[in-house]
């Protein structure tokens, strides 16, 4: 188990907020790295990763690969391997899909819905929770980052 995990948290009110930290990450990612991307539905995860993308470079339209579990993109300074395992029933999809050339290689991945194949997620993964707070209005988020 990691010792020496540090924890940021950082409140957004707007889309374009949201979009911006990602795109912030996005500037600041390397090669190898993953980021797992966990929240509700519509707490934005997508939003994130558009800015993410946008971050390193990405001229693609990025959406959500919902139906197709994996998108890449190679337009940016690194490849990024998106991934929204939301539909996965059974772990053993991963394999089916190769996900371990993208864990493992060059490029930069980004895991929404991380939390259903957890087990799979290397331990030094940065981890990021996205959670709306009503409390302070529709757009709010409270973005949680472990790293």
């Amino acid at each position: 188990m990691r010792t020496d995990v540090t924890e940021e948290i950082i409140e957004t009110d707007s889309e374009e907020e949201t979009f911006e930290l990602g795109k912030k990450l996005g500037k600041e990612a390397a090669g190898g790295q993953i980021y797992t991307l966990t929240g509700d539905l519509g707490a934005g995860k997508t939003v994130f990763a558009k800015g993410f993308a946008a971050g390193l470079g990405v001229t693609e339209y990025v959406n959500s690969p919902t139906f197709t579990i994996l998108q890449e993109y190679d337009t940016g300074r690194l490849p990024v391997y998106h991934f929204d395992v939301y539909r996965i029933g059974d772990i053993s999809e991963m394999d089916e899909i190769g996900y371990e050339d993208c864990f493992f290689g060059d490029g930069v991945c980004l895991v929404e819905w991380a939390d259903i194949i957890d087990e799979l997620i290397p331990e030094n993964a940065v981890r990021i929770r996205i959670e709306r707070d009503m409390r302070k209005g529709a757009d709010h988020r409270v973005i949680t980052i472990r790293h």
